[in-house]
């Protein structure tokens, strides 16, 4: 069973950038689909960006050009690259696993997932 350990977050001003890890222990992540969720206050868990098995990767359209999420397979660790940060995009994110999605960024698919890392962007 995969547990998954996000750091990184941080308090930016907006237009600045951030780096998040995921750090997956307890199997290897080669085979699982990852991704990133967000939740904001008032506001249900959203999804981010994927990427599966292939390294296919999937985003939400709120950070389509502004974020990049990539991983490394041997070192099994998940990234999420943000740029251009916004007040809107402050959140609690969190990182999530499942090796039975093939792609996509629906909450109830993944059956991991980890403590999430706090993001808080200033105006």
């Amino acid at each position: 069973q995969v547990q998954l350990v996000e750091s990184g977050g941080g308090s930016v001003q907006a237009g600045g950038s951030l780096r998040l890890s995921c750090k997956a222990q307890g199997d290897d992540i080669i085979r699982y689909c990852l991704a990133w969720f967000r939740l904001s206050p008032g506001k249900e868990r959203e999804g981010v960006a994927s990427v599966n098995s292939h390294g296919r990767t999937n985003y939400a359209d709120f950070v389509k050009g502004r974020f990049a999420i990539s991983k490394a397979d041997a070192e099994s660790t998940l990234y999420l690259e943000m740029n251009d940060l916004t007040p809107d995009d402050t959140a609690m994110y969190y990182c999530a696993a499942d090796f039975q999605v093939v792609d996509g960024l629906k909450e109830s698919w993944y059956g991991h997932w980890g403590q999430g890392t706090q993001v808080t962007v200033s105006s």
